[in-house]
């Protein structure tokens, strides 16, 4: 017997029942496994489907080629062929065991024969369940992940202490499971996670990183940071956060700055850049805390958080352009808060020229950063940034805001000058900018007469008109 909510996976005519047809011609087995059978029991949307098979990869390549649109083999010495048809991608793996050996960053892959082995290697028993396909359906559970996924648990299939050496990078992964699943972690894994995370250094950035995103975007986000902080795995590859926890807020005095900062990726949207630079939002604030007279302030927490949060995201491999946007979004979340006069065009426009293409997230950001219990401030503070964008909107239609440039470019100022390319040009244009923040657009007319006084200042003779 199989659950009803997965007969459709095996139906006759169904892609997977198709390719098992195809696998027992050949003489060999054919079982979906792992996410395909947890996500389909959870009536959860899987792009792709997971397969194990005792075929060697060659042999894979062969029975998929000519029934595929598409055959990838770039995982073929790790055991993995992937197929692509309908636009859906079958991923077929030999049976297999993934160990890490001493202080190696690459896993040792050994095939194998069974099934068992194979399932009895993988991170959890929730994704340690296979479904037979050929001769006749058949659920095979060895490791109880029916009922830990009725149970909403995390649990491995072996002693945690094997399975996490096996992959130090499954200490992390259970996290991202609390987030995307709102699953709760067995204890004794958390207590694994806590006797063995200093051997997730062996593990590349680029997978912790990977691991670390999809952790960010789930929907369970806030358990699974605590969980980190708790587990301590954190200190591990995010060290910066850990003097969050220690570190008052005097903004938000029932919260720790660590307590703040997870409220605030909690509330923005499960997008990668958005959520990140919530996270980083405050790591500058150890660095800066200054103690006056009955006060606590961290001025200039943004500059020195943006600068520690291109270092930390530099050391996990992210791209730079990630690196510049979740930078960026750190060093601008105060600014709205320095207009506590008003908002001038002035301000404005430098706001949204300093803000560039992540004015929206920027505005997303300082909004979700607002989780005082004090209903007016809170208030305050989101009537501040409601002028804002009201003031953002006002300008857009009487100005071309979000193209804020002057009315000439740099080939016009060096034909106007009569100069070449040079640090001159920079410094003709810069000035020309400024004017554009300050007073708003102005003709080509003007800029030339702001040129001829400023080139008179400096004592070059204009010999354009």
């Amino acid at each position: 017997m199989i659950p009803a909510r997965i007969e459709h996976l095996v139906r006759a005519g169904s892609p997977a029942a198709t390719l098992a047809d195809r696998f027992a011609d050949a003489g060999h087995d054919l079982y979906l496994v792992g996410g395909s059978v947890r996500d389909a029991l959870l009536d959860r949307m899987s792009p792709d489907l997971d397969y194990a098979t005792d075929a060697r990869p060659d042999e894979i390549e062969a029975i998929v080629r000519g029934w595929a649109d598409t055959v990838f083999t770039v995982g073929a010495r790790f055991g993995t062929v992937g197929a692509v048809t309908d636009g859906v991608t079958h991923e077929i793996t030999t049976f297999r065991s993934e160990v890490y050996r001493d202080e190696s960053r690459k896993p040792v892959v050994t095939f194998g024969d069974d099934l068992d082995t194979d399932l009895s290697r993988r991170d959890f028993a929730v994704n340690a369940m296979a479904l037979r396909l050929r001769p006749e359906p058949e659920m095979i559970d060895p490791h109880g992940g029916l009922a830990d996924l009725a149970a909403g648990v995390l649990r491995t299939p072996l002693d945690p202490g094997v399975s996490f050496g096996d992959d130090p990078l499954r200490m992390l992964r259970l996290f991202r499971f609390v987030s995307v699943l709102g699953f709760t972690p067995d204890p004794e894994a958390v207590a694994a996670v806590m006797a063995m995370r200093e051997r997730l250094a062996i593990v590349s950035p680029e997978r912790i990183r990977d691991e670390f995103v999809r952790l960010m975007v789930g929907d369970h986000v806030t358990e699974a940071l605590e969980g980190l902080a708790r587990s301590g795995l954190n200190e591990e590859f995010l060290p910066e956060l850990a003097g969050l926890a220690t570190l008052g807020d005097p903004l938000h005095r029932h919260k720790d700055v660590l307590a703040h900062t997870i409220a605030v990726v909690a509330k923005t949207p499960p997008e990668p850049i958005v959520r990140l630079a919530a996270l980083f939002h405050d790591v500058g604030k150890p660095d800066t805390r200054e103690f006056g007279r009955g006060t606590v302030t961290f001025h200039h927490h943004e500059v020195v958080g943006a600068r520690m949060t291109r270092a930390r995201m530099k050391a996990l491999r992210f791209s730079n352009d990630e690196i510049d946007d979740v930078a960026r979004l750190v060093y601008l979340h105060m600014r709205p808060h320095t207009f506590k006069m008003g908002w001038t065009d002035r301000a404005v426009r430098r706001y949204v020229r300093d803000a560039g293409p992540l004015l929206d997230r920027l505005n997303t950001l300082v909004r979700c950063d607002v989780t005082t219990r004090n209903p007016k401030r809170e208030r305050a503070i989101l009537r501040r940034i409601d002028e804002l964008e009201e003031r953002i909107a006002d300008l857009r239609e009487r100005e071309e805001l979000d193209a804020i440039r002057p009315p000439i470019d740099g080939n016009r100022v060096m034909a106007f000058l009569g100069i070449g390319p040079g640090p001159l040009v920079g410094e003709a244009m810069r000035m020309l900018l400024e004017h554009r923040l300050d007073e708003g657009p102005y003709s080509e007319d003007e800029a030339l007469g702001l040129l001829r006084s400023w080139a008179g200042e400096r004592g070059i003779e204009v010999s354009g008109e």
